[in-house]
């Protein structure tokens, strides 16, 4: 099958390649040339574990490519994805700009077009959003949704650094539709997964992706709160929460459940605001979803709190990115704490393997220069020289092999562990986790 996709940032990447690799023939579509000009070199436009080498094969294979032009791919496709981003608005609605975009560039296609075409929104957006883009796309195109074309939801469910792995074995595929012949349309798309295929009404589909991360987020927030408690009772939380995640009987998935550091990134943070404005929207009251925030805010204060406990000047910061093996900085929780580290006149260095300014791109890049513009002067991606002036070592991002690096560069200084990612009985963490050690 012959598909198109919109928007070549973490979903639409992923979605090339793991498309292409079963069989259909991707075209990818995005304004950004830097973009285009990589997919159609055989290189991904993200960082991501095991896209480099998808991307690289099926580019090999002629199964992918790029271009700026939206019509010459719809054109030459049955199918196209809009993956693009659908960023909070100050009221916590989303911006739909891009998406609006896409679909009166679609609707302009297809007046050229004599047959039948099926738009699959992968873009988490509130309910109605699809029958919004297939408006849209009637009026430009001057064609009955229904019978030329059909819009139908397909929620993606990837998490970043994992998100190859999860395309390939999701929970389950969703696709909401009100047309029969697009949901089978859609089944070709996906045919091979051994995933259940379901099908649902188009707002159901859409509100889906809103209830899921708001979920995870509140999972996170809790394992924080119990972990925050274990600390002082002295209480090994890990322990504990094992212990409490062997429960998987009531739908409880250990995923989420262990406690660490801040949520963020670009998708708990945004669409929990969504799911909250909803419910605003409808006069109801969400107490709960309220004060999942609030906790996740309170969390990044008590890890500066605990930062100055410590005593020391001089610190360095392990991780900038969200999470580990990515270099998405959206919503990093760290940032927060380094703002009010180097405004109370820190001596910070920060190291990220993953992260390098001069190929952060597009909303990425805008999001890290708004908060912290000279942040050049603070990145190395050198961990020795981070390292070897600092007094205090903070670890965000607990990436393979840190802790043997660790073993040979901090010597004595006090590591402050946000990932809480080991059992505090083992000798090891002993020495690597000393997050309640102060001088």
């Amino acid at each position: 099958m012959n598909i198109s996709i919109f928007g070549l940032g973490y979903v639409g990447c992923v979605a090339m390649g793991c498309l292409a690799r079963k069989g259909h023939r991707m075209i990818g579509v995005d304004p950004q040339a830097s973009k285009v000009e990589f997919l159609n070199q055989g290189r991904p436009t993200i960082i991501e574990k095991d896209i480099d080498a998808l991307i690289a094969e099926q580019h090999g294979l002629g199964r992918i490519s790029a271009t700026q032009d939206a019509a010459t791919a719809v054109l030459q496709t049955d199918v196209s994805f809009i993956c693009v981003g659908t960023p909070p608005t100050a009221t916590g609605h989303l911006d739909l700009t891009a998406i609006r975009h896409v679909a009166t560039q679609i609707g302009q296609a297809l007046a050229q077009k004599t047959t039948r075409h099926v738009i699959a929104l992968r873009s988490t957006v509130l309910p109605g959003t699809g029958q919004l883009i297939a408006d849209l796309i009637a009026t430009a195109s001057g064609r009955l949704a229904g019978e030329h074309f059909a819009v139908v939801s397909n929620p993606e469910f990837l998490r970043e650094g994992t998100s190859i792995a999860d395309f390939d074995n999701p929970p389950f595929t969703l696709v909401g539709g009100a047309h029969p012949w697009s949901i089978d349309v859609m089944k070709d798309v996906y045919s091979g997964l051994s995933a259940p295929f379901l099908t649902t009404e188009p707002r159901v589909a859409e509100l889906m992706k809103y209830v899921c991360n708001s979920f995870h987020a509140l999972k996170i927030t809790f394992a924080n709160e119990v972990g925050n408690i274990c600390s002082k009772l002295g209480i090994d939380s890990q322990t504990l929460m094992d212990i409490f995640c062997k429960d998987t009987k009531l739908n409880i998935s250990k995923a989420y459940l262990r406690p660490g550091f801040a949520y963020g990134g670009s998708c708990l943070p945004k669409d929990l605001r969504a799911l909250r404005t909803i419910a605003h929207d409808h006069y109801i009251e969400t107490p709960v979803l309220e004060a999942i925030e609030q906790s996740n805010e309170l969390q990044k204060q008590l890890a500066f709190k605990e930062i100055l406990r410590y005593g020391k000047q001089k610190i360095a910061i392990l991780g900038l990115s969200f999470k580990e093996g990515t270099d998405d900085l959206r919503d990093s929780p760290i940032v927060d704490v380094l703002e009010r580290l180097l405004g109370k006149g820190f001596d910070v260095r920060i190291y990220d393997k993953h992260v390098h300014l001069s190929r952060l791109t597009g909303a990425n890049r805008e999001f890290i220069l708004q908060r912290i513009p000279y942040i050049s002067r603070f990145i190395s991606d050198n961990l020795g020289d981070v390292i070897a002036p600092s007094e205090l070592i903070v670890v965000v991002n607990r990436t393979p092999g840190l802790e043997e690096q660790l073993g040979h560069l901090a010597g004595t200084r006090p590591i402050y562990d946000l990932t809480r990612s080991c059992s505090q009985e083992t000798p090891s963490v002993q020495r690597f986790d000393r997050r309640r050690v102060h001088p």
